[in-house]
């Protein structure tokens, strides 16, 4: 399955979480039923290697308003809102990142993906927008200043990130 469409269909599964009823057969459900296996809730940080990890955290809060982990109590800490997320390993062949010596790729949920292009372009970051409107969302992509790429989704509906 295509990355795109996977978001498709998470992006449907979240939306339909929400309905009025979804939890209604689980209710009725037998009492043999095992119960629901512990899991997680949601990413808590993520961590790569980088050849100048100081100024690459800088562009990532300057650019994307990404804060590093806080060193002190009075440091921000980035909150993201949450929503749908995206978990796919990709195979090891794939050229969906581009540079095959690339190892991940982020992607960011935007709430106006043409504001935040612009935003990023006025500051010489080249981004290239997918012309095409999927049914759950659009995209584009850039990469950060040591070339890890990074995809923007502002998916179909989104609400405006703060």
């Amino acid at each position: 399955m295509q990355r795109r469409e996977a978001l498709g269909v998470l992006t449907a599964a979240a939306g339909t979480a929400l309905l009025p009823g979804c939890f209604a057969v689980a209710e009725q459900s037998s009492a043999a039923t095992p119960l629901p296996k512990e899991r997680v809730a949601g990413i808590g940080g993520m961590f790569f290697r980088a050849h100048d990890p100081k100024s690459l955290a800088q562009w990532y809060q300057d650019h994307l308003g990404v804060f590093v982990t806080p060193q002190s109590s009075s440091d921000p800490v980035w909150n993201q809102q949450a929503g749908p997320t995206s978990f796919s390993p990709f195979p090891e062949k794939s050229h969906y990142f581009g540079d095959d010596t690339k190892q991940w790729m982020i992607n960011f949920r935007v709430g106006d993906l043409e504001k935040m292009a612009a935003q990023l372009g006025a500051a010489g970051i080249v981004v290239k927008v997918d012309p095409t409107a999927y049914p759950y969302g659009r995209f584009a992509r850039l990469h950060d200043p040591e070339g890890n790429p990074i995809e923007l989704w502002q998916p179909l509906n989104a609400v405006s990130v703060k």
